[in-house]
């Protein structure tokens, strides 16, 4: 951008024709503003509680610091570990929660910085295609844990079987409204809507760490039905459940050991589960390309001059500062599980099925009786040979 000003700054001075002054009303209409220009975000408040004040009170800037985010840490830890016997429910709550506060933490700074530009439909616009992207992505995940009561309302069924097209006519209608919000001059600004502690050590020593770590914990976690069943709601129950018979993925299986290292393991097979070679996957994302989430939100966060999101977390920052790297991780997860992992939907399936015309259900039927029969998983029946 510096050299680009620089260059339209020498055409300009170097003639006064006509090329020049069609650039420069075309330069005009644009926010060329240095980042000195932008307002700076108020320093955020200190929210350590006064309890944890009078406690350390005795002790030096440093020590007090590491005290709050050790006191802090294990107290996030142990409230993990508390929803997480409270139930799958209470996680996906969780999940939602951290994901709205961050979001909140962002919209907050960049409504502080650009409310002085008064850009309308800011906040607004930033909730609504929050809202969008939500609808989207839990919006079928959600019907498959209602399947049967949705099953009985005619108007979810219509939820369902057009939910894509609903969705991309919220977003589409958002769009329309982001461009009808459009501010003369701030162009640029409207539509713009790394970190120094970062070493090569840390960063591949986390790689190794972070692989091995993800292929021992898959092995234990394997080994419950908590961790490998889907979350299913029970319509007589009316609660979710994670039990079930594990899937292959969890099931021990006997592998071969390459050549080159059937002399350092000193075996030619091994029992594992099949998920340890997903987590190798899995753990390789968040080590080498998760990262980059987190140096994105440190550019992100010097650019506004700010050292944290916000002040949620006494010693960390707000939530968005600890979760910096999830929405990429998040998004890798979701496409990995759903183009290697998960397999069809039988529950989905049945319910697309129960939504066709009856003529279609019954054509269904009958190709999916003969496809059995050529299997010789069904008998035919005597009616069937007499015709």
């Amino acid at each position: 951008m510096a050299g680009l000003r620089s260059r339209a700054a020498g055409r300009s001075s170097g003639s006064a024709g006509d090329k020049d002054v069609v650039l420069g009303e075309k330069c005009g209409d644009l926010d060329l503003r240095n980042d000195s220009d932008i307002p700076e975000v108020p320093p955020s408040t200190d929210s350590t509680p006064e309890i944890l004040k009078k406690a350390l009170s005795g002790l030096s800037s440093r020590w007090k610091n590491w005290w709050i985010r050790g006191i802090l840490t294990l107290a996030m830890i142990s409230l993990f570990f508390l929803i997480i016997y409270l139930g799958s429910f209470m996680l996906m709550l969780l999940v939602l929660s951290i994901q709205v506060k961050c979001f909140h933490e962002i919209i907050t700074i960049g409504y502080r910085v650009y409310h002085s530009y008064e850009l309308p439909w800011f906040r607004t616009l930033s909730w609504y295609f929050l809202l969008c992207v939500n609808y989207f992505f839990y919006g079928e995940t959600v019907a498959d844990y209602f399947a049967t009561f949705v099953q009985r309302r005619e108007q979810l069924q219509f939820l369902i079987r057009y939910h894509r097209f609903i969705s991309f006519t919220l977003y589409l209608t958002g769009f329309c409204m982001f461009v009808l919000s459009l501010v003369k001059r701030h162009y640029r600004l409207q539509f713009y809507m790394l970190s120094p502690k970062k070493t090569w050590e840390g960063f591949i020593g986390g790689f190794f760490s972070t692989v091995a770590f993800g292929f021992i914990f898959a092995y234990l976690l394997a080994q419950y039905q908590y961790f490998v069943c889907p979350v299913e709601y029970n319509s007589e129950t009316n609660r979710f459940v994670t039990e079930c018979a594990p899937s292959e993925l969890f099931q021990i299986q006997n592998y071969s050991v390459p050549p080159f290292l059937q002399d350092v393991l000193g075996r030619e097979t091994v029992n594992m589960y099949p998920f340890q070679m997903h987590s190798i996957a899995l753990s390789t994302f968040a080590s080498l390309i998760g990262p980059f989430g987190g140096f994105f939100a440190s550019g992100f966060k010097r650019a506004f001059k700010i050292k944290d999101f916000a002040d949620t977390i006494p010693g960390h920052g707000g939530i968005m500062d600890r979760f910096d790297c999830q929405y990429l991780m998040a998004t890798f997860v979701h496409v990995y599980i759903t183009s290697f992992i998960r397999g069809p939907n039988p529950s989905k399936l049945l319910q697309q099925l129960l939504v066709l015309q009856p003529e279609q259900q019954l054509n269904v039927y009958q190709t999916l009786k003969s496809h059995l029969i050529e299997k010789g998983i069904l008998q035919p029946s005597l009616r069937g040979k007499l015709d």
